[in-house]
């Protein structure tokens, strides 16, 4: 990933209800959403939401499929992965040591 394409990421996500949408698709990340469903349970007019899920997905953050006249979002998690990636490839000069805690936290929950 580039850094204009993570300004881009970042200024996308740096609005109330854009982090409230794309965390909710985290949340459901093994379902699509319906743009209705999303809107109800965001409590965010249809028109108001269709000019932030477009913002979203042209920052690459969410992927749209379409079903008959309804269309479903998902979080794309690769494009995450992507943008997290590219913050830390230079963490802490290569002193991997100094990058416990974020580690940590990047580290999958065992089952």
């Amino acid at each position: 990933m580039d850094q204009l394409k993570a300004i881009e990421a970042f200024a996308a996500l740096a609005q109330d209800t854009r982090m409230s949408i794309y965390r909710l698709l985290v949340k459901r990340v093994s379902q699509s959403v319906r743009a209705s469903e999303i809107s109800d349970l965001l409590k965010i007019v249809p028109s108001t939401l269709s000019g932030h899920l477009a913002i979203l997905k042209r920052a690459g953050l969410l992927k749209a499929t379409r079903h008959q006249r309804e269309i479903r979002y998902a979080a794309d998690i690769a494009a995450m992965n992507e943008l997290i990636s590219f913050l830390l490839q230079d963490c802490c000069d290569g002193q991997m040591s100094n990058c416990g805690e974020i580690l940590t936290l990047l580290k999958a929950p065992e089952n």
